[in-house]
């Protein structure tokens, strides 16, 4: 009995290595077949996994000589072999091959991270168009003046579609797809912006030195204030307190209907010169102040008197564009200049005095000898209105009725000339 199994299994196992020969032999074996071209490489006679290396190994050797060039402009970005590398079916192609012949598998080249080398070239040469702008100079030209630039953009969808073309074929050349974007507004449209609206000058004693140099460090202040649409100008707000700690000195100011030595005189004088500059640009005149004298500079109601922190001038931009502000001083002159786009408007301003204020009796105090010590002068009365003309028709855009006070002689008398 054991005799006849022991023959059985010696049988059975003869059996099967002659039905793993038969299926070497017919129909897969460990080694190609000779005359094998696999994509033109032969492979005849090598092992299987040695024909997939080989093929592998000759696309490496392919892609080590090429390179992929991409033109964006006048900058070239270049990629090669690993940033290029590829995908096959060669153990697929491999393993099926039964005889001779030539056969054909597939590789797919590819660069990596596509999207990203796209996307970061599109974002070295992109960028927006510039519109046509202006700078607001302090001195010089008012304006200085600049037409803008193109910009561009990327396809980046296309730029990745042709790299895969040009991978897919003879890795022809790249050209990056840019189209340039023009700037929407114009420069005629921003020197519309910027006209001169209205120029107004006023004089004053140069070689009054405090009150000079007030004049000059408040316009100083002023100069080169731009603005924007909506927005309110404060001259307090602007020129700040006038102290000595801010650069201010001692000149003579109005004050309690008198003229007395005070910080910052003269400084109403830059207020009035720019009201006038605003209210004949055709600002909206917010807040303004009279004087409680009459002023020398400007005929009456023409004045706009700021003091402390609680008589300010304030305007107010009411267009859809910037005012810019200029201010400039010579010797013995003060000039306020606005800019912006016109209204369409003419403006004028109609100053007419309506009346006077006797002047009060003489103020006498006793002297050495009789004399005057100071001139009063009558008060006056006066209306101011400015006119906006267009098309010949005239109305009134801003009304002030005003009130300057009259100021008493001031004489001495001698004591003894009262006697009999």
């Amino acid at each position: 009995m054991i005799k006849k199994l022991l023959k059985f299994t010696v049988e059975l196992a003869a059996l099967v290595l002659l039905t793993g020969a038969a299926v070497f032999c017919g129909g897969f074996t460990l080694h190609l077949p000779k005359g094998v071209r696999v994509n033109g490489t032969d492979v005849g006679g090598l092992s299987r996994d040695g024909a997939i290396e080989l093929l592998r190994q000759t696309q490496v050797e392919y892609l080590s000589g090429k390179a992929l060039r991409i033109c964006a402009d006048e900058q070239v970005y270049e990629y090669s072999y690993p940033e290029i590398n590829f995908t096959d079916n060669f153990s697929q192609t491999v393993n099926g091959i039964k005889k001779k012949g030539e056969y054909t598998a597939e590789v797919n080249y590819y660069l990596n991270g596509e999207s990203q080398i796209a996307d970061y070239i599109c974002r070295a040469i992109e960028r927006d168009a510039k519109e046509p702008y202006c700078t607001f100079n302090r001195a010089g030209a008012p304006f200085t003046y600049y037409s803008g630039e193109r910009g561009y953009v990327c396809d980046r969808d296309k730029l990745v579609k042709d790299i895969r073309r040009s991978l897919e074929g003879g890795f022809e050349e790249v050209k990056l797809s840019v189209t340039a974007l023009s700037p929407k507004g114009s420069l005629k449209e921003v020197e519309n912006n910027t006209k001169e609206l209205y120029s107004f000058t006023t004089y004053f004693d140069g070689a009054n030195v405090g009150r000079a140099a007030n004049i000059r460090l408040a316009a100083s202040k002023i100069n080169g204030t731009i603005l924007r649409s909506g927005e309110v100008f404060s001259f307090n707000g602007t020129v700040g307190a006038r102290t000595p700690e801010n650069g201010f000195k001692q000149a003579k100011i109005i004050q309690d209907g008198k003229y007395v030595v005070g910080y910052g005189g003269g400084v109403c004088q830059v207020s009035t010169t720019l009201y006038n500059a605003a209210a004949l640009s055709g600002l909206q005149i917010c807040e303004y102040h009279p004087h409680t004298l009459k002023v020398s500079y400007v005929a009456p109601s023409r004045d706009a008197m700021v003091s402390g922190s609680y008589y300010d001038l304030r305007f107010k931009n009411t267009r859809l564009t910037p005012i810019y502000i200029r201010t400039n001083c010579t010797f013995n002159s003060i000039t306020c200049t606005l800019y912006g786009r016109p209204d369409g408007y003419a403006y004028s301003f109609n100053s007419t005095v309506t009346g006077k204020i006797p002047k009060p009796k003489a103020v006498e105090i006793y002297g050495e000898e009789n004399g005057v010590i100071s001139y009063g002068w009558e008060g006056t009365l006066s209306e101011g209105s400015v006119i906006k003309t267009k098309d010949g028709v005239s109305k009134v855009a801003l009304y002030r009725k005003d009130s300057y006070a009259p100021a008493a002689d001031v004489v001495t008398i001698k004591r003894n000339s009262l006697l009999p």
